[in-house]
């Protein structure tokens, strides 16, 4: 809170963003407004609402600290960026950004907001920095009136996911966040325009691609498709190697690399799971000379910024949110990304020092180190105010199902408008 304080003008909003991070940090089930003015002991949610809402403080300067306390706390030893969506199920035509689309969260084609977010990955740990709503070009950016009351401001065009992507890069690497790599899934890897965004910041690139991409072999005198590149390797040209720990302990695949184009610095990178024989490509770049060791390690580390989504909406309330404004949805968000990057950095300080046993756990009788659950679990506990009494709770009780109450009739009468007459 020392860190933001001074981007909140009024006291009451800042005390209200304190009480709000540390309802992030609780037990509460559901984050939302109701429930995080109750955990605060407020009588209603009104303060919640109007930090989300009103009060006058800029979520992109929070932003801002937090992406300088994520790379303070996180450290620059093996950095990479990592760029990706979530999406957000909604119910209604009314949220800014709301349409039937496809979000991984479900599956499927949903009604739903995706928002574009940046991580940042290190030996440390790793912690989302930046994020973007994304802006459907039809249904949203040219709708005047919904825009309007949705409160998205005039200068928010229509972007691509990549070239959101690209911005929210191209600021991490101004703002001082030093990173030698970015690495993303094909939603990225495809796209035209990243790629030269990035070889003209000199950053290093591992971004997937589909199998059906073309690329140039035999020192670009040969145009093919990826998968018939790989399957014109010898089986001498793959290699063992672990694309870094998962739940269950290192995950090994076989690897091998092409030189693509015309220089020495590109790269097709193929995967093949060692079971099924699947195959998943990549497409790869850097300024200068790198392992095919150093490459498996950055394809490896782009989960973590899923593990960064598991987390933010399992322990934060990152999609708990409850507002339709374009303005609600950034405070809310930011809020929950720096809760997060908290956890993150107390995680990170009570790790202890890389040994032999942390790279081989097998031979260790020691517990794990702290975990982001864990540090949350403990945190909740501290932070648990004094114990709630009756009359609070039937307060609170009665406060929802009034609400409750106003709303069944509000939607009633606006559904008998549109019925005929019996």
């Amino acid at each position: 809170m020392a860190r933001i304080a001074g981007r909140f003008g009024r006291v009451e909003p800042r005390a209200s963003a304190r009480s709000y991070l540390l309802g992030l940090l609780s037990s509460v089930e559901r984050k939302n407004c109701w429930k995080l003015a109750e955990q605060a002991g407020h009588v209603r949610p009104g303060p919640m609402l109007r930090l989300l809402r009103y009060a006058r403080w800029d979520a992109d300067a929070v932003r801002d600290d937090l992406r300088a306390y994520a790379a303070d706390h996180l450290g620059t030893d093996g950095a990479v960026l990592i760029v990706d969506e979530t999406g957000f199920v909604k119910k209604g035509h009314a949220s800014a950004g709301v349409q039937r689309q496809y979000t991984g969260t479900a599956g499927r084609i949903e009604n739903s907001q995706v928002g574009v977010f940046l991580a940042l990955a290190t030996e440390r740990g790793r912690a989302l920095i930046d994020r973007r709503l994304y802006l459907p070009e039809h249904s949203w950016s040219n709708d005047p009136e919904r825009r309007r009351r949705a409160g998205i401001p005039e200068a928010v065009q229509f972007a691509t996911k990549p070239r959101l992507a690209g911005d929210m890069i191209t600021a991490a690497l101004d703002a001082g966040v030093t990173a030698s790599w970015v690495t993303g899934d094909e939603a990225y890897g495809q796209d035209p325009h990243l790629r030269p965004v990035l070889e003209a910041r000199g950053i290093s690139y591992v971004l997937a691609v589909a199998c059906s991409t073309r690329v140039r072999i035999n020192q670009g005198r040969t145009l093919v498709r990826a998968d018939t590149a790989a399957g014109r390797l010898p089986a001498t040209a793959w290699q063992r190697h672990s694309a870094g720990n998962g739940a269950k302990g290192p995950r090994y695949y076989d690897w091998a690399w092409i030189h693509i184009g015309t220089g020495n610095h590109r790269h097709l990178l193929v995967r093949r799971n060692k079971t099924t024989g699947e195959l998943a490509f990549y497409l790869c770049w850097s300024p200068t000379t790198v392992t095919l060791a150093e490459l498996v390690r950055v394809a490896g580390i782009r989960w973590s910024i899923e593990e960064c989504f598991q987390a933010a909406k399992s322990h934060v309330g990152l999609d708990h949110y409850q507002v339709r404004h374009w303005t609600s949805w950034h405070r809310h968000i930011t809020l929950a990304m720096l809760a997060l990057a908290f956890l993150t950095a107390v995680a990170a300080s009570a790790a202890p020092a890389r040994t032999a046993e942390r790279h081989h756990p097998a031979r260790s009788n020691d517990p794990i180190p702290l975990t982001v659950p864990e540090i949350r679990h403990l945190l909740a506990v501290v932070f648990n105010p004094p114990a709630v009494t009756a009359a609070r709770l039937l307060h609170w009780s009665t406060w929802r199902r009034h609400h409750q109450a106003t709303a069944r009739r509000s939607h009633y009468r606006r559904r008998s408008l549109h019925e005929p007459a019996g």
